[in-house]
């Protein structure tokens, strides 16, 4: 997903994550090492280095990636390739970030995993192009972040990737509904998504019978568009929104006794613990996401998180597991030692990435050589209050 530095303030994810991200961003800042690592004797050790916001508003997400990197380190950690774990707090500001970027490259740091928004990821994609040191953001969606870059990859689709492949499903599952759009103008990943969207669904002949628009401004009703869409006979919506106006919107039809089908992307992923609001409306949504802490081929690694931070993971957790995953396989493919210089790293790594195959979290994970990840287009409907494969 996209979030910018001013992180939005309908964003307010999870308010009990508050007491665990205290908790989990002390353990993460301090470090972790796997077999062999420099903290548990004195052996050279592969240095992995993460950020994202683990105080302010967006903390729930940047505990997310980190946690779920810090897992990835001491999981694919091994006697040959000792992986050591460092995370910095960049609160979500693009300055912070760049300098929370050079206080993990002068502790040594090999690759970085991260960072979590999109504003910080596209400060410091340009800092790790001009320092030559390997990044790999498991949650930035903004084609920006990568493009041009050539030591910059992403464990997560990009906007216009999100958009053509839920056009696709659509068209394979329900070619025959008149569709709405609904959009956030004002966000970079609801507009990047959307727009691909039309595109594709115009090639694909969807029924495209409604486009609604709104900014975080307005989020607070969506019972005009609703309307509109109700008229023009829309009897499916395609919402790249974040889950806080979606459950807006859900409410709204609801009590306007609209019963429409909805399909939302990542960026809802989360609406069942929205304060406030009746997750028995969000039965039968469908929503493009690619992982589910419901789903059992995740159960250990659900279980490893629980107990470590005493919080379920969501997919941000899950894209950075992944990410290591794919760094621990790339350095093994491209023969480097724990002690092989950054930019030695920088190097092989690029290459080495499109060799290498992850059997992840969220999918068979491949990569290009612009940096960009192909992996299963996963859908989940929530039925009784779980995520559900469609």
């Amino acid at each position: 997903m996209s979030y910018q530095n001013a992180f939005n303030p309908v964003l307010d994810r999870r308010s009990i994550i508050a007491g665990v991200a205290g908790l989990g961003a002390a353990g993460i800042l301090a470090g972790c090492s796997g077999a062999g690592a420099s903290g548990d004797s004195g052996a050279a050790a592969f240095k992995i280095g993460s950020m994202g916001p683990l105080t302010g508003p967006a903390a729930s997400y940047g505990t997310s990636v980190t946690g779920g990197a810090e897992l990835g380190c001491k999981d694919f950690s091994t006697d040959e390739l000792p992986l050591v774990f460092k995370a910095e707090d960049d609160v979500a500001d693009g300055e912070k970030a760049v300098n929370a970027f050079n206080s993990l490259a002068d502790w040594g740091m090999q690759a970085l995993v991260g960072p979590t928004t999109t504003g910080c990821s596209l400060a410091v994609a340009q800092e790790a192009e001009s320092a030559h040191l390997f990044m790999i953001t498991p949650s930035a969606t903004a084609p920006d972040v990568t493009d041009g870059k050539t030591v910059v990859f992403r464990a997560c689709y990009n906007d216009p990737a999100i958009g053509v492949h839920s056009a696709e499903w659509l068209a394979k599952n329900f070619p025959d509904e008149k569709i709405a759009t609904f959009h956030n103008a004002g966000d970079t990943y609801s507009a990047g998504v959307h727009d691909a969207f039309l595109q594709k669904s115009e090639e694909l002949k969807l029924d495209i019978v409604d486009k609604e628009t709104f900014k975080d401004d307005s989020a607070t009703s969506f019972t005009n568009q609703l309307t509109k869409a109700k008229s023009a006979g829309a009897t499916l919506i395609f919402a790249p929104i974040y889950y806080t106006p979606a459950s807006v919107m859900l409410t709204n039809a609801h009590d306007m006794g609209y019963d429409v089908k909805v399909m939302g992307c990542d960026g809802m992923d989360g609406i069942l613990g929205v304060e406030g609001f009746d997750a028995a409306l969000a039965e039968g949504l469908y929503l493009m996401t690619p992982f589910s802490a419901d789903d059992p081929k995740n159960a250990s690694f659900v279980s490893a998180y629980k107990e470590a931070y005493g919080e379920l993971p969501d997919q941000f957790a899950a894209d950075a597991y992944d990410s290591v995953h794919a760094i621990a396989l790339a350095l093994a493919e491209a023969g480097l030692s724990p002690d092989a210089d950054p930019a030695e790293v920088a190097d092989a790594l690029p290459e080495a990435m499109t060799k290498v195959k992850v059997e992840g979290l969220t999918g068979t994970l491949t990569w290009n050589d612009r940096g960009e990840v192909e992996k299963e287009t996963t859908v989940y409907v929530i039925q009784d209050g779980k995520y559900v494969l469609a």
